[in-house]
């Protein structure tokens, strides 16, 4: 499994601060592809934070790209955590744009992170910006761009290293229904390709249009699963 939490808890404060995740048990499989829902403040960026691991449980066991992520007290070593960061893309509700970098190296600053050739990450970031919309805004700066082109060069950088696990925090925030409806055949086939693939959305109109298996939080728990028609690859 790509994703495993065996009774997850999670507190940011204090041990007697209450629990923000109670008990949270769950499995994804290599190329799932799963809708996180849920009303506001149930917990599904925290969830999301466990995943991409900015956060670490305050008990439970949590496995995340076939590793065991130890419990907050206990020591992560910062060589495995990068090389498990390297295969996560993330797109952000704050989108988390670097302001002094162009979109273009906004997008590319992952591939330069992994190493790769400067001749591979100049044409794998020209093809995603032109995917998305965007590749005679290259040069821009974040502030130079309005929100919804913000959203979508986060999305292409979170995309373009093709990462083994992708975690979306509501993507199709600031896009109107073209771009969300592109942004959704972009995650598919990325999912369609082997991808594991976890979107939160507040869009249940989305949700509809592409239906596929859905975790809901409320309170912090888990409360219910269903497949919708959206079958697992094999």
């Amino acid at each position: 499994m790509v994703v495993r939490l065996d009774q997850v808890g999670l507190r940011y404060g204090p041990s007697g601060e209450d629990e923000v995740l109670r008990g949270i048990s769950l499995a994804v499989p290599q190329g799932g592809f799963r809708w996180l829902q849920g009303p506001s403040g149930a917990g599904k960026s925290s969830l999301l934070r466990l995943l991409y691991l900015e956060a670490r449980p305050s008990r439970g066991r949590l496995s995340v790209l076939n590793t065991d992520i130890p419990i907050a007290e206990t020591r992560l070593g910062r060589g495995m955590l990068a090389r498990l960061r390297r295969r996560i893309g993330v797109v952000f509700q704050d989108f988390r744009l670097l302001p002094h970098l162009t979109a273009f190296e906004n997008v590319a600053l992952p591939l330069r992170i992994a190493g790769r050739p400067e001749g591979q990450v100049r044409a794998d970031v020209q093809e995603i910006l032109a995917w998305v919309g965007l590749g005679r805004r290259r040069d821009a700066h974040p502030q130079e761009l309005s929100g919804g082109e913000q959203q979508r060069i986060a999305i292409a950088r979170a995309v373009v290293h093709r990462p083994a696990l992708l975690l979306a925090d509501e993507p199709t925030g600031n896009l109107d229904d073209a771009q969300a409806e592109r942004l959704m055949q972009l995650l598919r086939e990325m999912n369609r390709l082997g991808t594991t693939v976890i979107v939160a959305t507040h869009n249940a109109a989305l949700v509809r249009r592409h239906p596929g298996p859905g975790l809901f939080l409320d309170g912090g728990r888990l409360v219910g699963d269903e497949a919708d028609g959206y079958h697992e690859p094999e």
